[in-house]
């Protein structure tokens, strides 16, 4: 963490040799009675058919699959004689697959509990913690001698008998925060504090707990990482973790210490959108930048009920492998139980594998070509905590229906080359920003790029404690005031025009017919500082909503403006001073929608890399390979879109597309892989334009220069 973490080494461990090759996993979770029941050649079979180059193996932890040494590492009961993990890697082997085990360190038995009660974790009441699922289990300490000393042995055991690739390790964080007497000592030794018994972020022990955990973690991780590679040096360990805003541990972090990530975000569920799986690859990608990264995909149900050994619709599992392979994800399919209940998914996974495999070319992108970056904020996550993932899933759902390409970057990398890509930055509520951040947002717009923010963004340092005024006043041309106004009720924006012209705006394209729209549930009260003059937003206060005979607006006409607008140098700069994109993903009002697409337009003024006009709601982003560049659209655009899951995938039609070619490129061939066609092809200068006829779910415009 940058301003914590006082530990980071200098050199990151070199990646092994074989992190770029596999472009499509594998895995077989295996449960304990499988030793005795499972055909392990209908697996092996089904990894070939299915063109798997890589695979992850139930190895240990738990439940070892092996006839382990380790002392309290619990056989499977139905292991025997035999060594169930052992077979699975020589077969895997023989099949060219790179090969890496799985463990799973968060539980153990009474026996481990008996003889090092000091391995078991302990609630606030410093009660040892029974397993919540399996009674007869005892939760592990993530933080202790457990997985400090005892997987250590574990994972040294696995690597240097069998020589796997890498050691996967699922559930490795702890379950929950532990009380036992190694996490007080430690965390009072660190910090100087006894555990906090609250939430609050701006606590000072709580706080102090937020970072020391991350750095406990990491501890960890480099430990194991450093044990496996003394045995295997083209080995690694690839903890389970990471993610976006929300996700505990510093994804900057992570990007230096891994080689490869796996995005563990299974499937939808409850209201989760089926562009979340793209989500998943930007947000991963912000951090590793041109690493690998994989996206597993479960073909079960994933929902709170824990329904493991279900069967998704087809429709389902194709659309969410395809967002993420369209965003950069290597699919990653994973079976629990290594006995077929219910073999409905088996077809539907091998179709899209191959159909990858035959892909591969046109898949092992170089980069993105996005001109568009969603910022995202773990420290305002930590330190904040306030509907922060609701604010980027409003963008994410806008930039989408507006078909804008778009990337991710973290807060934590704000440099020239993490930005160096982009013409426009969005800023969707990042409230917590340090003095050194917001230095690094205003070089970006001195160089010629463009910010969008929102609501509260930089009204906070890094550690999430308020400032007096906005880190960025001198960007936005407005000063703070006073603090939130909301909920509001029944509030309303004017749209106004230009006095002497009668025009408007282009923030306001698509409605000229409309003379105010609803405003957003919160605002900031600000004051300009410098002129605005014929702003397109104004304030309409709350007025009463009941009784009926009441609703009628007090005021008409306000000086007070909804969003501030101001060229600054080469660059543009938009504020809301309210929460329009948190508002939009709880409403999805279409003309909140409709200010954020023009707002990224103004914002940008360029030339988009890529256009696609026609039905429906697509998915589109834009790659570079070594020599082609490829347009990927998925087809969104279902009844069951934004409450999954889908029951069949239903096609759109004619798409128009134009794409911008790189400079000093010339067109060999022009391919549409899903279609298997050449389509006609009319060039405009550095453009191209072509009809895509309709598209299923997924469709690839293929450039070769």
């Amino acid at each position: 963490m940058t301003n914590t973490d006082t530990e980071r080494p200098a050199i990151a461990p070199a990646a092994p040799s074989w992190v770029d090759r596999p472009m499509r996993w594998a895995q077989l979770t295996l449960v304990e009675n499988d030793p005795a029941t499972f055909d392990l050649q209908f697996w092996l079979e089904y990894f070939k058919r299915t063109r798997s180059d890589a695979v992850c193996l139930s190895a240990g932890g738990c439940v070892a699959y092996y006839p382990t040494q380790v002392p309290f590492h619990h056989r499977s009961q139905w292991l025997g004689d035999r060594d169930v993990f052992g077979e699975l890697v020589a077969g895997c082997r023989e099949l060219g697959m790179v090969v890496i085990a799985r463990t799973d360190p968060h539980a153990t038995y009474d026996d481990a509990r008996e003889a090092h009660p000091e391995w078991i974790a302990v609630d606030a009441e410093a009660n040892p913690r029974r397993h919540w699922a399996s009674p007869e289990m005892w939760v592990t300490c993530g933080l202790g001698p457990y997985n400090f000393e005892f997987m250590t042995e574990v994972k040294k055991e696995i690597v240097a008998r069998y020589g796997v690739d890498a050691i996967f390790i699922n559930r490795w964080d702890g379950s929950g925060m532990c009380f036992c007497e190694h996490c007080r000592a430690n965390f009072l030794q660190a910090t100087g504090h006894e555990l906090p018994r609250t939430n609050d972020p701006q606590d000072p022990a709580r706080r102090a707990y937020i970072v020391w955990r991350q750095q406990r973690l990491f501890e960890l991780w480099r430990l194991w990482d450093t044990e496996v590679r003394k045995i295997n040096l083209d080995s690694c360990v690839i903890p389970n973790t990471g993610g976006g805003a929300t996700s505990s541990l510093d994804m900057q972090r992570i990007g230096e210490l891994a080689p490869t990530l796996i995005a563990d975000r299974q499937a939808r569920r409850g209201l989760t959108a089926p562009w979340a799986n793209g989500k998943n690859g930007k947000e991963y990608r912000a951090a590793m930048g041109r690493k690998p990264i994989v996206g597993i995909f479960s073909v079960g149900v994933e929902e709170p009920y824990r329904w493991k050994d279900s069967v998704q619709s087809e429709a389902e599992i194709r659309l969410w492998v395809a967002d993420g392979v369209a965003n950069g994800l290597r699919p990653w399919f994973t079976k629990f139980s290594g006995t077929l209940h219910d073999p409905r998914w088996l077809k539907p996974v091998e179709d899209l594998y191959r159909r990858y495999a035959r892909w591969e070319k046109y898949l092992r992108n170089e980069r993105p070509l996005a001109r568009v970056a969603l910022v995202y904020s773990q420290q305002t996550a930590w330190f904040r905590g306030t509907h922060v993932e609701e604010h980027i899933l409003g963008w994410n759902q806008a930039l989408i229906e507006a078909r804008i390409p778009f990337e991710m970057v973290h807060d934590r990398l704000l440099d020239d080359a993490h930005l160096g890509p982009f013409k426009t930055l969005i800023l969707p509520n990042i409230a917590a920003l340090s003095d050194a951040q917001c230095r690094q947002l205003r070089e970006f717009v001195n160089r010629g790029g463009s910010l969008i923010a929102t609501y509260e963004t930089s009204l906070f340092d890094e550690w999430g404690a308020p400032r007096k005024e906005f880190g960025l006043v001198d960007l936005f041309g407005v000063s703070f005031v006073s603090r939130i106004e909301g909920p509001m009720q029944n509030s309303y924006l004017r749209l106004e025009a230009d006095p002497a012209t009668h025009l408007r705006h282009p923030l306001l394209a698509g409605l000229e017919d409309a003379p105010r729209i609803i405003n957003g549930v919160r605002r900031i009260e600000v004051k300009d500082t410098v002129p605005f003059p014929n702003p397109p937003l104004t304030l309409i206060p709350s007025y009463p909503d009941l009784p009926m005979e009441k609703v009628f607006p007090r005021v008409l006409k306000t000086d007070v403006l909804g969003v501030y607008l101001r060229e600054t140098g080469p660059g543009r700069v938009v504020y809301f001073p309210w929460d329009i994109d948190r508002t939009f993903w709880e409403v999805l009002c279409v003309d909140h929608f409709k200010l954020m697409r023009n707002a990224v337009t103004w914002a940008t003024n360029e030339e988009p890399p890529v256009t696609v006009t026609g039905p429906g709601v697509l998915d589109v982003t834009v790659w570079r390979q070594k020599e082609s560049m490829t347009v990927h659209l998925v087809n969104l655009t279902n009844p069951m879109m934004m409450k999954g899951p889908l029951r069949e995938i239903l096609p759109v039609g004619e798409q128009k597309v134009r794409v911008r070619l790189p400079a000093r490129s010339q067109v060999r061939r022009v391919r549409l892989l899903a279609a298997d066609q050449t389509p006609h092809v009319t060039h405009d200068g550095d453009y191209v334009s072509l009809t895509v006829p309709s598209i299923l779910d997924h469709e690839v415009v293929v450039i070769d220069l």
